[in-house]
């Protein structure tokens, strides 16, 4: 038998091409669940990302072989202070898709609005709400502009972020109702989310700039004696095609993508945040004040990162729905101090 040659497994993934930078550091969110249930409810949140810690609790999957054992797993903190309703959106379908029918806003927008988003000298908000529930047949679709509040959280930030959250469950007149409810209040995370249960994070990755092959795919370093390079690929590709193909690992952009990771657990919801809050703070953060959010595992996005949470879009066959029991919440200082 002669010599078998031994290929190198592919590097890097094609499945996250193209890898270019995100166009806004807020994730943009493109698809929302169909909610079957019977009352109201939005679909979102956005908090800041604190730090990692790591915890102790008791396996509560039947599945898993340490199940009623102590078992210990890294946890993200997200800072959430409460997000304020400022308008109510209504969609009509088209022949393209959805399309704007109008929107109703609060009569007096909080004060660091203006710094986003130009606003009309004059809201007409009570014609418009009127609008709405005249021609709720052509409805399809009722979603709000929630704002966030960052001067609440150990954000450095004056200019909060604007989102629009989806209303689901219910019918649209319940929609539409539940959402004029909600016009001009605050809500925290507790009003949408419960302990247990499972969403899907919406971030921006932590931005690494224009990075060589080596580092943005994993190639292999070549030997010395190589031709021209070592940091580099050996070959662009074959002379048919006569052009350098989409899989080739290139230098560019590293980091700084939209990312969505699926089926993260809510471990924990808190109103003070010094519960979570390492000895000294966290590093890059600070101290977390207000409301929190305990997540199993790690999410995308450096600290301070505004962070999407959203209603799974493909819940786990075997959802865990009761609240985790956590025995142990690290504190120790992550500067070794």
């Amino acid at each position: 038998m002669g010599h078998r040659k031994k290929h190198a497994p592919k590097r890097g993934s094609l499945s996250y091409s193209p890898r270019k930078r995100a166009k806004n550091i807020l994730a943009r969110i493109r698809h929302w669940p169909k909610m079957i249930a019977d009352a109201p409810t939005l679909l979102g949140f956005v908090g800041y990302k604190a730090g990692m810690t790591h915890i102790f609790s008791v396996e509560d999957r039947k599945r898993s072989p340490n199940y009623g054992k102590e078992v210990i797993h890294s946890a993200t903190i997200l800072e959430t202070p409460s997000m304020l309703i400022c308008a109510i959106r209504a969609y009509r379908k088209n022949p393209y898709g959805l399309q704007t029918f109008t929107e109703a806003w609060l009569e007096k927008p909080p004060k660091g609005l203006e710094r986003v988003l130009v606003l009309p000298e004059k809201f007409s908000s009570q014609e418009n709400l009127r609008k709405i529930e005249e021609n709720l047949e052509k409805v399809t679709k009722i979603r709000v502009v929630a704002v966030t509040q960052p001067k609440q959280a150990s954000v450095p930030k004056k200019k909060p972020e604007v989102t629009e959250i989806e209303v689901g469950g219910g019918t649209i007149q319940q929609q539409f109702e539940y959402s004029k409810g909600l016009l001009g209040k605050a809500i925290g995370p507790a009003d949408i989310f419960k302990e247990g249960q499972y969403v899907d994070v919406i971030a921006v990755t932590t931005g690494k700039g224009f990075q060589g092959p080596v580092k943005r795919w994993g190639v292999r370093i070549l030997q010395h004696k190589s031709r021209k390079t070592k940091r580099g690929i050996a070959t662009l590709g074959p002379w048919k095609p006569a052009h350098v193909m989409h899989s080739v690992p290139r230098a560019g952009q590293m980091g700084f993508h939209q990312r969505t990771e699926r089926n993260k657990r809510i471990l924990k919801i808190g109103t003070d945040g010094k519960e979570v809050t390492p000895k000294g703070g966290f590093v890059r953060y600070g101290i977390v004040r207000g409301p929190y959010m305990l997540i199993d595992g790690s999410i995308p996005g450096p600290e301070k990162r505004a962070i999407k949470l959203r209603y799974p879009t493909r819940s786990p066959k075997h959802e865990l729905r009761e609240p985790p029991q956590t025995t142990y919440i690290s504190l120790d200082s992550p500067q070794g101090k």
